[in-house]
């Protein structure tokens, strides 16, 4: 007996029903017994990975920040003269060498005022102050004139660092601003000292301003006079502000930004407005405070709400 079309329909839809049950059951068993790492790690594929950034990170902290001006310098006596004849002629001795010794009114050389077919006695050239020569630059038998320096004399008890401040930091300037001193000679070492004197003008020529500074505290016997300086100013300090190094900064068209990382490791951007800047660091005036996380290196990868791996 045939069977008729319409039983062979059904029986074809049955077997296909029972194959499509029996595909669905084999996969659920299969995906239980998976481990839930594959599983989880399939999820994420299926819904695109996030690739963490390695970055560096510090903390913002509370510190003192000092802005500075260095320059160069010249260690000098407080008090250096150049000794001149009174008459002009010819040296015709001379009583000191450089190093010496001398005291105010003590006869440091002498003059032959003589012209041809004339004699005239000996004119004495008088110390006017009292500390060591640092100069010689005649010698007996030169010829010299009223303008003519024979000796430099100069009070080397106590001694100044003379230097010159351009001119776009000379209304930083002020008495008492305080200093450190480094000197080529004794590398490693800083000396303080203090603005003592200032010019009340500046330099046409140059357009500097003409400082002088004193040491603070005692003497270090091996500092000498002709030292050459280099002269830290601090022209201004803050105390207790929140401070980042200058490298988590970036400068995006005029604005400043960084970017801080949460407990998430996730990166949010962050607009600051910032302060006095020393040569590693600047102080934050606002858009951060102490205790936030900081990227100090990589952030030019990132992007608001990247995700970030934290390297050492």
């Amino acid at each position: 007996m045939k069977k008729s079309k319409g039983s062979i329909i059904i029986s074809a839809v049955i077997i296909v029903l029972i194959l499509a049950l029996a595909g669905y059951a084999a996969y659920t068993i299969v995906m239980r017994n998976r481990p839930a790492e594959a599983i989880s790690s399939q999820q994420r594929s299926g819904q695109g990975a996030r690739i963490a950034t390695a970055v560096r990170v510090t903390s913002v902290v509370n510190d003192t920040i000092e802005n500075k001006v260095v320059i160069n310098g010249d260690v000098e006596a407080v008090n250096q003269v150049s000794i001149f004849p009174t008459v002009a002629g010819k040296i015709s001795e001379t009583f000191f060498q450089i190093g010496d010794r001398v005291t105010q009114g003590a006869v440091v050389a002498m003059v032959d005022p003589s012209r041809p077919g004339q004699v005239y006695s000996d004119s004495p050239v008088v110390s006017t102050i009292s500390g060591t020569i640092l100069q010689a630059p005649v010698n007996k038998g030169d010829t010299v004139a009223t303008q003519t320096t024979v000796y430099v004399v100069g009070d080397l008890s106590r001694l100044i660092i003379e230097t010159h401040v351009p001119e776009r930091f000379s209304n930083s300037i002020r008495l008492g601003l305080s200093a450190q001193i480094s000197l080529e000679a004794l590398p490693g070492i800083t000396f303080p000292a203090v603005v003592e004197e200032m010019s009340p003008v500046l330099n046409t020529t140059s357009r500097t301003l003409r400082i002088r500074l004193g040491f603070s505290g005692r003497m270090d016997p091996r500092i000498k006079a002709g030292m050459f300086a280099t002269v830290s100013l601090v022209t201004s300090a803050r105390t207790n502000v929140p401070v980042i190094p200058r490298s988590a900064v970036i400068n995006t068209y005029g604005s400043m930004i960084v970017f801080t990382v949460n407990e998430r490791n996730i990166a949010t951007r962050r607009e600051v407005i910032l302060g006095l800047e020393s040569e590693n660091f600047v102080e934050v005036a606002s858009g951060l405070k102490a205790g936030d996380i900081v990227v100090s290196a990589g952030q030019n990868f990132l992007t608001d709400g990247d995700l970030v791996r934290i390297v050492d």
